[in-house]
């Protein structure tokens, strides 16, 4: 067992990814955002819906927290989160977000794999929300999972219910600065809550057209980028190629200069 010294740290989040199943560490999510530094970090694993109220952070908030590394994760990023030392601190203003994100914005994954980073902001050119729905037998074996999931958080939650697996599988067609079109799926954990919150208000039909009109006009005209995270197991720690996960679609303001928050008082 590690006895390595836990060490503090604070950052404000930018991306939740959808609760996964692991077998270690049973429902976790995986998330990541920016320090005081100016510098990624990523946090894993964090059993997101067994927090405290008080402890469950949103996009845009500062959180402080303790950690260590891991053996089996080498990305320079990666902190291995104690759950229980999770408080959040603040957010950050609207005002100052693109200051700080700005510099972290890469023209290409190429350009992200050459300063060894293994996550990064990437601006589109075009984007495409694109969904897909799932089949009755993926729903019924997704329902199952959840349930076992559930079963085994109610050991340290009573209240814990089993999670409501999304019906559709949104991806993302999108231009990058090269002109060359990609595709990926879509895995923010807000974007399948927003549809799930829409579709109980509105139905399917309307709540797609909801997602579709706020990524692909009202975020895409005021200033989109996208969030990528490299796959645990295939990075370039492993000797392997880069796979890049899209894990976050910020709205960030590309005319918003204000002053940098980073060293304020």
């Amino acid at each position: 067992m590690s006895m390595e010294k836990a060490q503090k740290d604070e950052c404000f989040i930018l991306v939740k990814a959808q609760p996964h199943r692991s077998s270690k560490y049973f429902e976790t999510v995986c998330c990541a955002g920016i320090g005081r530094d100016g510098r990624w970090r990523r946090q894993y694993p964090v059993p997101f819906r067994i927090l405290n109220d008080g402890q469950k952070f949103r996009r845009w908030d500062f959180i402080q927290y303790e950690f260590t590394t891991s053996a089996d994760d080498l990305r320079r990023e990666s902190q291995k989160v104690v759950p229980e030392s999770i408080v959040v601190s603040g957010t950050i203003k609207a005002s100052e977000r693109a200051r700080v994100l700005n510099p972290l914005i890469r023209e290409s994954f190429a350009a992200a794999d050459e300063q060894d980073e293994s996550l990064t902001l990437l601006r589109p050119e075009s984007v495409t929300l694109l969904y897909e729905r799932k089949s009755k037998s993926q729903l019924e074996i997704e329902r199952a999972k959840h349930a076992e999931l559930a079963n085994q958080l109610s050991m340290f939650d009573k209240t814990a219910k089993p999670l409501d697996p999304c019906p559709i599988q949104f991806l993302l067609k999108w231009r990058d600065a090269d002109g060359k079109t990609r595709q990926h799926e879509c895995d923010d954990w807000e974007t399948t809550s927003a549809f799930q919150r829409f579709n109980r208000e509105h139905g399917e039909t309307r709540a797609i057209e909801i997602l579709r009109e706020k990524y692909e006009l009202q975020y895409f005209t005021a200033g989109l980028a996208l969030a990528f995270s490299t796959h645990k197991r295939r990075n370039q720690t492993r000797g392997a190629t880069n796979q890049w996960l899209l894990v976050g679609l910020i709205r960030l303001d590309e005319n918003n200069q204000s002053d940098l928050f980073l060293g304020a008082s």
